[in-house]
Order: structure tokens, then C-alpha cells, then sequence
């Protein structure tokens, strides 16, 4: 939401590591920031690349993989499902 925050990845990096505004972010604690574009989003779309990692809420580690209970056939007992787009999960206590 760009009107909500003059640098959302700033804004971010304070969050995560509850850093207040105004006070300095400490870069000892920062080995890299990556963001996504459309071009790191295509790649992950396509599976090019390193594998992904889903950083996620505790107890929210399968959303993703359980999805919408929608489907084509919704009595079909053969269930395919589209492949993750990440190969591991991380749950954060927020």
C-alpha cells in the first residue's frame, strides 16, 4: 500500500525486527534484503531459479498447500493439486 508507508521495505525491516521509527536499524543484524519484481515473480512462476523458502505465521504452515476447497469435480477421488511454488516453510512467532 504505497499511501500507507513513504518506504515499505523500510517500514518492513523495522517490523520484523521491532525497531521503532526514528530509531536506527542496526545492519550488524542484516545479511541481505531481496524484494520481489515481476521479473523474480515470473521466475518463481516458472520454477527458474534457487528454490524458495515460505516464511509464514505459526500454525499457518499448510494454508498454502491445503488452498480452497474448490475444485472441478468436487467428488472425484483423485485429487491433483498444482506443485508449491517454495520447497520449505519457516513459521515466525509474531
Amino acid at each position: 500500500n504505497p499511501e500507507a508507508y513513504r518506504d515499505a521495505a523500510i517500514a518492513g525491516i523495522r517490523s520484523f525486527l521491532g525497531v521503532s521509527k526514528g530509531e536506527p536499524i542496526p545492519a550488524e543484524k542484516i545479511e541481505a534484503v531481496k524484494m520481489g519484481t515481476t521479473v523474480a515473480t515470473n521466475a518463481l512462476l516458472e520454477r527458474k531459479g534457487v528454490p524458495t523458502v515460505l516464511v509464514t505465521n505459526k500454525g499457518f504452515r499448510d494454508v498454502l498447500r491445503i488452498g480452497y476447497q474448490n475444485r472441478p469435480d468436487i467428488f472425484a477421488r483423485h485429487i491433483v493439486k498444482p506443485e508449491l511454488l517454495y520447497s520449505h516453510t519457516i513459521e515466525a512467532d509474531c
